[in-house]
């Protein structure tokens, strides 16, 4: 789930290439999705958390494939803006308000079993196999779920000028690429830096980044509920 520190992020990056527009057409499509991938994943939400707590728990790459879940929910969208299909966003939109209540209570759920987990070292002789799969595809609801997202990679490619009419089919492909790597690429920090950390951390470290953890994410399921019967 983005914030919406995220979107405001993300519009400020648009006017920024706007004003810019010497050296824009001078960049290849695929570095300039790279750098809106990276920008849009960069800040630390619960998704981020989750990334980390499983690094550390599960191992990296169980927090790189939770991460690879947000970096496919973040191309969907990419590729929803960049081809300007205005109907399909609308309809994310004017659904709001279910998808916070999906996204609020499975951030809920996750936060819960976040506080309930016991780190590696008390759990090694009974911890399965990290379900990879459902690493993945965790993330992959918690990101999707987000309308702040879409409208994030709306502000971004309608301040580049970005869409099927201008430009032209291949070099959209070319950039919605790049928003993939640019976003698996900092999945890749994140796991990689969370799991060398835990590395040095005793069991009563990772329990406590557990609970830290655990009450961030509850928090957020909380607030977004919160926000929810606040607008009715």
């Amino acid at each position: 789930m983005k914030s919406l520190r995220a979107f405001s992020s993300a519009l400020s990056a648009s006017s920024a290439f706007k004003n810019y527009s010497p050296i824009q057409p001078t960049l290849d499509p695929i570095l300039k999705g790279t750098l809106i991938g990276f920008s849009i994943a960069a800040p630390v939400g619960p998704v981020g958390l989750l990334c980390i707590r499983r690094s550390l728990h599960d191992g990296r790459l169980a927090g790189f494939v939770s991460g690879l879940g947000a970096a496919t929910a973040d191309t969907l969208y990419g590729l929803v803006a960049a081809f300007s299909l205005t109907a399909l966003t609308d309809l994310l939109v004017s659904h709001r308000a279910a998808l916070q209540l999906v996204g609020g209570f499975f951030l809920l759920y996750l936060g819960i079993q976040t506080l309930r987990a016991r780190p590696p070292a008390q759990a090694a002789q009974a911890r399965p196999s990290p379900n990879l799969a459902g690493a993945y595809f965790s993330t992959l609801v918690l990101t999707a779920t987000s309308p702040v997202t879409i409208l994030a990679f709306v502000g971004i490619f309608a301040g580049l000028g970005v869409g099927s009419a201008g430009g032209g089919t291949f070099a959209a492909l070319r950039l919605v690429l790049g928003v993939f790597l640019g976003s698996a690429a900092w999945w890749l920090i994140l796991s990689t830096s969370a799991n060398w950390l835990g590395g040095k951390l005793q069991t009563g470290g990772l329990r406590t980044l557990n609970l830290i953890a655990g009450s961030i994410i509850t928090a957020f399921g909380l607030w977004q509920l919160a926000q929810l019967l606040r607008n009715f």
